[in-house]
């Protein structure tokens, strides 16, 4: 069974991981280093980012197949409309001993709390757009667009 990381673990990476503005060149910086990642380690995934539902970035690694641009569509959905990843929402849910699915009861073709997608949180505005990985399991789709948006941080100092 997978480890999930604790709610308090995933509300500080949103504390973190909040850039100073996102632009066109940024949300294409994001997604390049995401595609390096997945072609130096393989990784059979799909990539999307976008900013007030304008997609700015999109990629299909080898592997990836259209189900994961379905994944994508959901988690960012869900993003949209909780303003927390998509794995926050879903851990939340079985923190409080329930599922994201029963505590909600929300069209499963259209919202789904499994990891991949991520706010893109601009200080002192909020959540702007959306990183979105699909393809690896949950956790370690979740993990891939932190490290992206980590690294992202730090090359615009």
């Amino acid at each position: 069974m997978t480890d999930f990381p604790a709610l308090s673990e995933l509300a500080a990476q949103e504390t973190e991981l909040q850039l100073p503005g996102f632009s066109n060149d940024d949300a294409w910086a994001l997604g390049s280093a995401l595609v390096a990642r997945a072609q130096a380690e393989q990784l059979p995934v799909a990539i999307e980012i976008s900013r007030h539902s304008h997609q700015l970035f999109h990629a299909a690694l080898p592997g990836a197949t259209p189900d994961n641009d379905t994944w994508i569509t959901r988690k960012a959905a869900t993003v949209h409309r909780f303003g927390h990843s998509s794995l926050y929402v879903g851990q939340r849910s079985r923190e409080a001993g329930t599922t994201f699915e029963a505590e909600f009861g929300l069209d499963p073709e259209r919202y789904v709390a499994h990891g991949g997608g991520f706010p893109v949180l601009v200080r002192d505005v909020g959540p702007v757009g959306v990183v979105v990985v699909s393809g690896l399991p949950q956790v370690d789709d979740h993990a891939m667009v932190v490290a992206a948006l980590r690294a992202h941080l730090t090359n615009r100092g």
